[in-house]
């Protein structure tokens, strides 16, 4: 199938509707029947404002996250509409994919 994967950057902070922004992300591609989306987190990096984040033994509050997740052009619509709905201000990167499952006809 060809699609986009989208991959999103936030910090571990960051919060929306109560909860952690990267878990939101998550719940929401599910919601909106994303077939499958990833959160990872970082040791370090730095964004727009140069700024480096990372994990500390005291203060997990500042790493990195990434939500990745594969969509159809339609699914991938559908989810920057809730982002722009919802108001959330997110670093992504969005790259022309082919997509599948192995082990099927």
């Amino acid at each position: 199938m060809q699609g986009y994967q989208l991959s999103l950057y936030t910090l571990r902070n960051r919060k929306h509707d109560g909860k952690p922004l990267g878990q939101w992300l998550l719940e929401e591609a599910q919601r909106l029947g994303v077939r499958g989306a990833s959160l990872s987190s970082a040791s370090e990096g730095y964004g727009q404002h140069g700024q480096v984040h990372s994990a500390r033994f005291f203060e997990l509050g500042d790493q990195p996250v990434e939500v990745t997740m594969a969509l159809s052009a339609e699914e991938l619509a559908r989810f920057m509409a809730r982002l722009l709905e919802e108001q959330i201000k997110v670093a992504y990167t969005k790259v022309p994919v082919e997509f599948g499952t192995t082990g099927e006809p």
